[in-house]
């Protein structure tokens, strides 16, 4: 199954449901440290990417981490199966998902990211190489949204 934005839950405990539940969660953690964390338990809820899908054609360019990535249309929306070897790009690759997972291909193109990460204040404490990453990651996902266009 497909990555959309099912509950992340560490220990029955939900980590993040929606976009909002990240929200409220950086607001509340006030150190980056904790929301570094915060990340990484996130990413850790990510279904597993079966070892097949990790091959060069689903690997994302850019990145200083191995990112991968899959989508597929089902009905009008498009779902991701994503991963990373890294813990926080692979928190990244969650909240990228959770923002654009589950959405039509025209819905996903229409969805700028940047008041996103500028409100989580990522534009402002990811490493250069981890932005470049990030913004690789989203533009890999526009491009997949672009080739499902009706």
């Amino acid at each position: 199954m497909l990555y959309s934005t099912p509950s992340l839950s560490t220990g029955g405990c939900a980590v993040a449901t929606t976009l909002d539940d990240v929200y409220e969660s950086f607001e509340i953690l006030d150190d980056w440290s904790d929301r570094y964390r915060f990340l990484i338990e996130l990413g850790g809820e990510l279904p597993p990417m079966p070892e097949e899908l990790k091959v060069p054609e689903h690997k994302v360019r850019g990145c200083l981490s191995q990112v991968w990535l899959v989508g597929r249309r089902e009905g009008d929306r498009l779902h991701f199966l994503a991963d990373s070897d890294a813990h926080i790009v692979r928190g990244l690759v969650a909240l990228v998902l959770l923002a654009l997972g589950d959405k039509t291909p025209a819905e996903i193109l229409r969805t700028d990211m940047q008041p996103i990460l500028r409100r989580l204040g990522l534009d402002q404490h990811l490493s250069p190489g981890r932005s470049n990453g990030l913004h690789s990651m989203i533009e890999r996902i526009r491009a997949i949204a672009a080739a499902h266009l009706s």
